[in-house]
């Protein structure tokens, strides 16, 4: 089976390999292609990997190319984790809204409308080679922001792109660890869009344990969403938001934690990698040393604005281990490819599940997987708090999409303004303006611009 990472020369790749190393199964990956832009990116990777492969028997042969159609032809599956504009392009994402004093992180909000303009056209065009060259590949999507790149990415690929987060799992494992249950053994009833969702039970044995944990005050504090949003909040909504509510729930706190801190979260990633491929390039024996070194400091430092903002204090320990994506990718590409049926929370195309949303749109929901794709279940529709924030937002991400396509800034304009955390057409306005005078890829909409 042939697997290829697009963004190969990314940071977390070797945890992907990591999940591909421990599969002995019948059927398993046996060729891994890594397609980067960066080749010197590419070449530090590539040690990291070689490293980690030096104890296991018959690894995966790796090869890597900066051509993309080298890459693509006889994928069996694709794995699309690009980042157009590097972490540079999220220092900007950052700096020019909060300069406007709004959030800009790099899904949510004005951030996450400049980090998917720049994105949206890669993305679309890779949907088109990826089409042209492997008709029968199946993508799976892992570049934010995810639920719109995955739909954009649906339009010509239909449901063989599934788009996929690490957040819901996180949830859930945190979640069933407070309730001292396996999560294995739960299903996990979580709907919304990505970045945007609530888990609304927690079910063994045929029976609901979130109501149990809500009712348990010191159980409900003792993992990262309790501290983040309190007992009381969580209570009220009866049902646990995915983490990156907070930045709805408690805007102003994350506004003025993000403003206060010395350092942007894309600046302080931008500095780790950028130690970590300077160490490669000066010390390529010992690339493996330095990339855990670096990704545990990564994970020590995630959401740290949020924990700041909400007094929640320093990650738990258990959370320091890889997010779980690259092991929810796995469980994909087995299901599909052997027909192994499994149920995992996945962005998929609606169909008839969430009744507020048409058909196409791209939600993040609990899906069946077996040979034929991922199909979204049949789920409880979402409570009143919750459908107008993801109708809000998903008419943003429409609005991104069509600003994209079609060379818009009017559309451009338009998802800025309609954002919830923007809360001024005029400052819309003027985050357009930054963001089009400081970020290259934008070019497009430049040379449209009559907003």
């Amino acid at each position: 089976m042939r697997l290829v990472i697009l963004g190969g020369g990314g940071f977390r790749v070797p945890l992907v390999h990591q999940a591909l190393l421990a599969d002995r199964e019948p059927g398993r990956v046996t060729d891994l292609v890594l397609h980067d832009l960066d080749a010197g990116r590419l070449d530090a990777i590539g040690h990291v990997l070689a490293q980690q492969a030096e104890d296991t028997v018959d690894p995966p042969r790796v090869t890597m190319t900066t051509d993309l159609d080298e890459a693509l032809t006889g994928a069996t599956f694709v794995f699309s984790a690009i980042r157009v504009g590097g972490l540079e392009g999220r220092v900007v994402d950052e700096q020019v809204a909060l300069g406007e004093g709004v959030l800009g992180q790099e899904t949510v909000g004005a951030g996450g409308i400049a980090y998917g303009l720049r994105t949206v056209p890669v993305a679309v065009r890779i949907a088109r080679r990826v089409a042209a060259l492997a008709p029968e590949a199946w993508v799976i999507n892992f570049t934010n922001p995810a639920g719109m790149v995955t739909e954009a990415m649906s339009h010509h690929l239909g449901d063989r792109v599934i788009g996929i987060c690490d957040s819901p799992v996180g949830l859930g494992r945190r979640v069933a660890r407070a309730l001292g249950v396996d999560p294995a053994t739960a299903w996990f009833d979580y709907a919304g869009l990505n970045h945007l969702g609530w888990l609304r039970g927690v079910h063994v044995g045929g029976r609901d344990l979130l109501p149990r944990l809500l009712a348990d005050p010191e159980a409900l504090v003792s993992f990262e969403e309790g501290k983040l949003f309190g007992a009381d909040w969580l209570r009220t909504l009866g049902a646990i938001p995915n983490e990156y509510l907070h930045y709805y729930y408690f805007t102003r706190d994350a506004v003025t934690a993000a403003r206060e801190a010395r350092y942007s979260r894309g600046a302080v990633l931008t500095e780790q990698q950028r130690r970590f491929y300077e160490s490669v390039r000066a010390e390529p024996n010992n690339a493996l040393a330095a990339w855990e070194s670096a990704r545990i400091e990564r994970e020590v430092t995630y959401g740290a604005e949020s924990r700041e903002a909400a007094g929640a204090g320093d990650r738990d320990s258990d959370d320091l281990t890889s997010g779980g994506y690259e092991k929810v990718a796995l469980a994909i590409m087995r299901a599909i490819a052997h027909d192994e049926r499994t149920t995992l929370i996945l962005n998929v195309r609606n169909r008839t599940t969430l009744s507020i949303l048409d058909s196409e749109a791209v939600v993040e929901v609990p899906c069946v997987v077996d040979a034929g794709g991922a199909r979204p279940v049949v789920i409880d529709q979402l409570p009143d708090y919750a459908q107008s924030l993801v109708c809000g937002i998903k008419t943003v991400e429409r609005a991104v999409i069509d600003a994209a396509v079609h060379a818009d800034p009017t559309a451009a304009l338009k998802a800025l303004a309609l954002h919830p955390l923007v809360d001024s057409v005029t400052v819309a306005r003027r985050l357009l303006d930054g963001y089009l005078r400081k970020i290259p890829e934008l070019a497009y909409l430049r040379e449209n611009n009559r907003a």
